[in-house]
Formats: C-alpha cells, structure tokens, sequence
C-alpha cells in the first residue's frame, strides 16, 4: 500500500432514536447561538424539524434558522448563510439533511470566519485553513454523499459556471447523528440517486493504483456487494430498516478517508458529472449512473486486471471460458443493467439534454483526475460525453 496519513475528527451516533438521546449532550458544549441549516419543506413534512427545534429550545438555545439550500448549494448561498451567521454570532451550525445541506454549511462555517474570499483562496484552489471554522454538527436525513464524515464540500460557482469540491479537515462536523428511521420518507429516485452516488465513491476509490493485494480494495469489494445488495431492498420497501441502516454506514465508510488510505483514487467521473450539474444542475447520482459505465469501456483496458477482479467479486460473473476482456466488459454490462434495475438514466438525453451544443465547452471545463487508468484528456472527455448523449 501508498504510504498515508489518516484523521477524521468527527464523533458518530448510529441507529434508532439517536437524536433524542444525544443532540442534547452535545448541543452544551457550545455557545447559545445556534444557526438551523436545512433544504426544504421535508424536514417539516416528516416532523423531523420539529423534534430537532423542540430540543433546541429545551435547551434554552437561540436558534437562527438557514433554510432553502438547494441541490447543488451555490456560492451565493453560502455567502448568505456566512453573512447571517457573523451577523448573529453564532456558536454552532447545526445542518439537518443530506449531502448539499452538510457541503453548504462545511463552506458557511469557513466562510463565517474569514475575511477573504473563500471561492478564491479555496475552492478555486486548495488553500490551507489556518484558522477555525464555526463548529458543525449535523443530523443526516439523506443517504448518499457521506459528507457527514468529512471536510468536504462541493460548491457551484454559478457565474464561473464551475463546480468544485474541496476537503478540509477542518471542516469535518464535530457530530454526526444518524438514524436510519429519518431517511425512511426520502422518495424512491432520490434514494436511488443517492444509493447510486455511494457506489460510485466506492468504484472510483477501487479502480485506481495500487492494483497489488490492498486492504481498502478488499473493504471497497464488500461495500460494493452490500449497496448492490440493500439498495434494490430500501427501493422495494423504503421502511425496511436494516437496507436503509446499510445503505447509511456504507455511505460514510465510502467517504470517511478509511478506504483511500493507500490509494491514488480516480474521480474522473465525479469531475465530469460536477461540470455537466455546473452547466445543467442535473441531479447528481443520475448524471453519475449516465457517465460511469461509458467511462468504464473507455478505460478498462488500461486497468484490466482490477475490473475483471471487479467482474468476478463484485458482480459474481462466471467467466469460465472468457478471455479478461470479456470479463471486464461483462461486470461493466452488469452494473449498466443494475443502473437500469434501480430506475436511473442511461443516456444524456434521459437525464434532460436536447442536444450536444454545450459538450465541448463542458467537457473543455472538466478537471483531469490524475489517478484515472485511462490517461485522461478533454478530447477524451468529449468522446465521453458524446457516448453518453
């Protein structure tokens, strides 16, 4: 294996009712000031909000609420939640949703203590955080990004046209409650989405370098197995606890750092997918399901021996008979034909998109991953695309 540093920071209270029984705990470590972050009206449908305010004010907080982050949260959301955060001097972000609502209040908590720019210094490229953000804890309702174990966030730039995720772990949430109970009202293609992202956080850790006997491609084979195992369950019966229990921790252990210790890791596709949602605001486990399997075909040669590995273990393929190449391509068929099983597009033109007029400048827009078998460049990346239409 590479060579690795490995931190999390963030403290994880898993299973049923956990937030009746911990936020209160942790709510006292910190200040009076607390700023409630969240999307939409599904927190207030699901009566999620009002147990989570019904705390707070049991607990004397002042509580300042952020809401509407949309998908994809933009640069200018975050700097109207750093703006309301320094205005009422807050002491605790609290974010209540999935992956946009915890990324959106990873980037408020920076930008809330900084006087600069953040896109600039930031996001546009890695900086180095050398101060404290404003402490984060969430309580995730949505599976799929495991942005509750990390200092990531992705951010659209929506005058530049560019989406751009950074990890800091100094943003890392302090907390993260997670009960299985409160993703059981998340609608069928959300949760197929959000399944979907976890997998391919998994498969873009798995297919890169070291190819030699690893422990995190052995984890990132069981992960794998138990989303295509569990996802299909929580799809068929969205209060079938112990898939929507697997489908959460294998969300976090996706992202949590622990399978990338020792890997170059590959986010091509991620790459692609964030300048087609910067150009489009398409839904991102969707855009994800149409680019991977193209992808795939265009790489597998190159790092042949990892997908007929990813053929036999992962898809169980039978290929007595076979030559590698048909193997690889037959576990690429069955994670197409599993995209197609869960409800996700295949195509471009799917997924919303009339014509082909913007690949170039999108795929032109593309960061290359310097971790991709396939040697990328943004002609590559239009064929790619072109495929995809």
């Amino acid at each position: 294996m590479n060579n690795f540093i490995f931190e999390n920071g963030t403290k994880v209270f898993f299973g049923k009712g956990c937030v009746k029984e911990f936020l209160a705990g942790n709510l006292n470590r910190y200040g009076n000031n607390v700023m409630l972050a969240y999307g939409g009206s599904s927190i207030k449908n699901n009566g999620v909000y009002d147990e989570i305010k019904q705390i707070l004010e049991n607990e004397g907080k002042n509580v300042v609420e952020f809401s509407g982050i949309m998908s994809n949260p933009t640069y200018a959301k975050v700097m109207e939640g750093a703006a309301l955060a320094k205005d009422n001097k807050i002491d605790l972000i609290l974010g209540v949703g999935g992956g946009s609502v915890m990324d959106c209040c990873k980037a408020v908590s920076l930008a809330a203590a900084y006087d600069g720019d953040i896109w600039e210094d930031f996001w546009e490229k890695n900086g180095v955080v050398y101060f404290d953000p404003i402490p984060l804890g969430v309580v995730v309702t949505v599976t799929g990004t495991g942005s509750e174990c990390n200092g990531g966030a992705v951010i659209t730039n929506e005058e530049k046209k560019v989406k751009t995720g950074r990890d800091y772990p100094k943003c890392n949430p302090k907390f993260a409650l997670m009960d299985p109970e409160y993703t059981f009202s998340v609608p069928k293609r959300q949760t197929a989405s959000g399944g979907f992202d976890i997998l391919s956080h998994i498969m873009e850790t798995y297919f890169s370098e070291p190819d030699e006997d690893n422990i995190s491609d052995d984890i990132s084979e069981a992960l794998m197995r138990s989303v295509i195992r569990n996802l299909p369950k929580a799809l068929e019966d969205p209060k079938d606890y112990t898939a929507r229990s697997n489908l959460m921790w294998a969300a976090t252990m996706a992202e949590n750092r622990l399978i990338k210790l020792g890997k170059a890791c590959d986010f091509q596709a991620h790459q692609i997918e964030h300048q087609l949602g910067a150009y489009t605001n398409c839904n991102h486990g969707c855009g994800l399901a149409v680019i991977h399997p193209v992808y795939y075909r265009y790489i597998y040669k190159n790092g042949l021996k990892k997908f007929v590995r990813f053929a036999r273990n992962v898809w169980d393929v039978k290929s007595d008979g076979m030559t590698d190449e048909e193997t690889a391509l037959a576990g690429i068929e069955a994670l197409a034909g599993f995209i197609k099983e869960i409800g996700l597009p295949s195509t471009l033109r799917e997924l919303g998109m009339t014509d082909k007029v913007s690949l170039p400048e999108i795929a032109e827009s593309c960061n290359i991953a310097p971790g991709s078998y396939g040697n990328m460049t943004k002609e590559a990346i239009l064929e790619i695309l072109d495929e995809c239409f």
